[in-house]
């Protein structure tokens, strides 16, 4: 989007202020599936964690994608939309049984990540159809909190215990349709995401009755200027090759599916806040915004970079700022950065604002939540307003309490 387009969102909605531009997620949403176009069957399901406005969500629907959720509150959300629930798939982890019957109910298809719960699933719903998540224990990703395919993950079934998920089918009868994978978020080496699929074929082929292999997602996206990103069109290459042969040698076109999240939103998102003061200390000039890591956690929880701009003074004079909010720990978006001269007023663009940032925004310090504005065709839309004091009261329940008395103690 042009600068001077964001300026103007920022006047007409206020600051701070998250603006998602859908001709950029369409594009990325085209460039996968053009990337796999020699795959028979290809489904891709759109990861709501990464941004779960409804109206992002039913802008996918509309693009024909499938919705990845993992929690029963995100499959109600993408049920609002009115998609067909055979187009949502539900991937928990360490959730209840009663969840996931629950979620059965509304029929999305089921993905299961750990024996016990299969096991009992499989006891008291044989006939639901039931997909299983394997651990492949390779570590992927660009940091350690978002690679979830090691050993010793959280997430998923162990390759070594694939006897136990036979076992557990031949006990109960159950329908194994699908078997899926995550190794993590921000790949940048297909020869490792491929390694992890050839894993995935060979636990697929000791089942008889698969309709999907879903690899997850994790594709990396550039986060600054000429910056690195997964190969999708090499990987599209090699990997549909390979699936088209698992298909002819498992005797039936399956369905090939990623649940691509950032790769879809990362680069279509801008968070845009007002610089509040310009402090200067004996070693560091600090520009003070009006937001914290209450809108945005990704650089202080991940270490992540996000690319900022000053787009009220874009031809200003190079200077060295840390970027930091307004909460009352240390939250610094950025050390030492090199930004066009910033002032007071000024409006900073943070980049790649689009996936887990919204959605991962609180109300700490009691702070509001920003506005989201979604733009269409060169049409803004505000899909979300910007809260207010009444609704971070909302659900509070101010309760009469019981005066207590107390005893003074007079010094004599």
């Amino acid at each position: 989007m042009e600068r001077t387009q964001l300026l103007e969102l920022a006047t007409k909605y206020g600051s701070p202020l998250y603006v998602y531009d859908t001709d950029i997620i369409a594009s990325q949403f085209n460039r996968l599936t053009t990337a796999f176009s020699g795959v028979k069957n290809l489904k891709l399901n759109y990861a709501v964690k990464a941004l779960s406005n409804v109206n992002i969500l039913q802008f996918f629907k509309n693009l024909g994608a499938g919705l990845d959720t993992v929690s029963i509150q995100e499959v109600q959300l993408s049920l609002t939309t009115g998609i067909d629930p055979k187009r949502i798939i539900y991937t928990p982890n360490g959730v209840s049984l009663q969840e996931i019957e629950e979620v059965a109910k509304l029929g999305v298809q089921i993905n299961i990540d750990n024996l016990s719960i299969l096991e009992l699933f499989g006891q008291k719903h044989p006939e639901i159809p039931v997909c299983v998540r394997i651990n492949p224990h390779i570590m992927a990703g660009g940091n350690s909190k978002i690679s979830v395919g090691h050993i010793d993950s959280k997430f998923g079934i162990s390759i070594h215990q694939v006897p136990h998920i036979k076992r557990v089918v031949e006990n109960t009868k159950m329908n194994i349709n699908g078997i899926h994978m995550h190794t993590g978020s921000d790949i940048l080496d297909i020869d490792t995401f491929l390694r992890a699929t050839d894993i995935l074929f060979d636990v697929a082929k000791q089942f008889d009755n698969i309709d999907f292999i879903d690899f997850g997602s994790g594709f990396k996206v550039p986060y600054k200027p000429n910056d690195i990103s997964t190969d999708i069109e090499q990987l599209g290459i090699q990997l549909k090759e390979r699936f088209n042969e698992f298909c002819t040698e498992y005797g039936k076109d399956i369905t090939l599916m990623f649940e691509p999240g950032k790769f879809l939103v990362s680069e279509a998102g801008y968070f845009l806040a007002k610089v509040n003061v310009v402090k200067q200390t004996t070693s560091t000039v600090f520009a003070h915004v009006d937001s914290g890591f209450n809108h945005l956690v990704r650089p202080m929880m991940y270490d992540a970079y996000h690319h900022i701009t000053n787009i009220s003074n874009p031809e200003g004079r190079d200077r060295y700022y840390s970027v930091v909010g307004y909460i009352c720990e240390t939250d610094t978006f950025a050390s030492n950065r090199r930004i066009a001269e910033i002032s007071e007023e000024d409006v900073l663009c943070f980049h790649n604002a689009g996936a887990y940032c919204f959605s991962m925004a609180s109300n700490y310090n009691s702070r509001y939540l920003p506005a989201e504005v979604m733009v269409v065709d060169g049409k803004d839309y505000l899909i979300r307003k910007r809260q207010t004091i009444q609704d971070i009261l909302h659900n509070q329940e101010m309760v009469k309490l019981p005066k207590k008395e107390t005893k003074q103690t007079v010094s004599a």
